[in-house]
């Protein structure tokens, strides 16, 4: 028999072994939680081909990203003590979305940012194009619609029992105008490929017509006499538009706009060129000034009465981005703009470097 001494000193021979263990535990089994923090600075003469060609003017516009990683307590706890890392639920997250319709959502946002981008550049360069629509997105699926389980979120549906459409209104017309209960055969694109899928139309809440009962939003594709590809990879999300149509418009211009300068930036564009709030921008901020960029243009939104008295707290875009560069000590400039017309206004008065 072991005696009382030997039992002591086996016991804490064995403190390290379980101080080890649990360090494992505490870094590497995730938690059903996520870290979003800064993410990447990305040379968008690597993402944007105009005319089959890249850029090779001096100087560079980088869209910048927010990184999300799943949690472990011991980066939930280090979050937690951070001033640009924050811990949010899966629900805060992605909503009641699946991770792989929530990742189908983002490459559609990501999709239309760059259609969006690619059209504003078109204009701006006074470049002809016209707009082609290629389906109905998938948004949404409800649960009582006979196509769940069939038809995904971010499949784009091309037709109806061998009928096409030359957009989602001519579409949801159509079906409107069959009889609910009727059997149907919808045809859609999922990965890439033609699939179809046969169910029954269902009674619509809104306005008790006929439907197949899913959130949907026009997929366009552009057609120009000057070919435009933005390959992002797999980064997701709508926030690059306004640097994709600088990056584009350089490339269709050739005018030399950065002037060899190195400028960041984020927001959304719409098809009149406003430039839209996003978030976390403040992350943002951050790895584009540890990227060395020397001018960060930032959303400056508009903030209604409605949305101060929801949340009296709420900065604009261009103020977080302010505050956040302030933080950290940067000699990055933050613009702000409201359209893609300042950001231009403003690289005009900047000097040669």
């Amino acid at each position: 028999m072991k005696n009382e001494h030997e039992e002591k000193i086996s016991i804490k021979s064995m403190l390290p072994f379980a101080v080890i263990i649990l360090l494992i535990i505490l870094m590497i089994f995730p938690i059903p939680y996520y870290i979003e923090g800064p993410g990447t600075t990305e040379n968008l003469k690597e993402f944007v081909t105009v005319n089959n060609k890249k850029d090779s003017e001096p100087g560079a516009f980088y869209l910048t990203t927010v990184g999300v990683r799943k949690a472990t307590l011991a980066s939930a706890l280090k979050a937690k003590f951070s001033n640009f890392e924050e811990l949010v639920s899966k629900e805060e997250l992605m909503g009641s979305s699946t991770s792989s319709e929530y990742d189908r959502i983002q490459q559609y946002y990501m999709d239309s940012s760059k259609n969006a981008a690619i059209e504003q550049a078109l204009k701006l360069a006074d470049v002809p194009y016209k707009m082609n629509f290629k389906g109905v997105y998938v948004l949404a699926i409800e649960d009582n619609s006979s196509f769940k389980g069939k038809i995904s979120v971010g499949d784009t549906v091309t037709g109806i029992d061998g009928k096409t459409f030359k957009s989602s209104e001519e579409f949801v017309n159509y079906v409107k105008n069959q009889k609910v209960g009727q059997k149907v055969t919808v045809s859609y694109l999922q990965d890439g490929k033609s699939k179809e899928a046969e169910g029954k139309l269902i009674e619509l809440p809104t306005d008790k017509k006929a439907g197949i009962g899913i959130g949907l939003t026009d997929h366009t594709e552009i057609e120009s006499s000057v070919p435009v590809e933005i390959d992002a990879g797999d980064i997701g999300g709508p926030s690059a538009g306004l640097m994709f149509t600088l990056e584009t418009y350089e490339q269709l211009t050739q005018k030399g706009i950065r002037k060899g300068h190195k400028i960041a930036g984020t927001g959304t564009i719409n098809t009149q060129g406003v430039v839209g709030r996003i978030g976390g921008i403040d992350k943002k901020v951050v790895t584009a000034s540890k990227n060395e960029t020397e001018i960060f243009f930032a959303p400056d939104d508009e903030i209604t009465k409605e949305m101060k008295k929801a949340e009296p707290d709420l900065k604009t875009n261009y103020e977080e981005a302010k505050a956040a560069a302030e933080k950290i000590g940067t000699k990055m400039k933050i613009i702000p703009v409201k359209n893609v017309q300042d950001a231009l206004d403003y690289l005009e008065t900047l000097k040669e470097k």
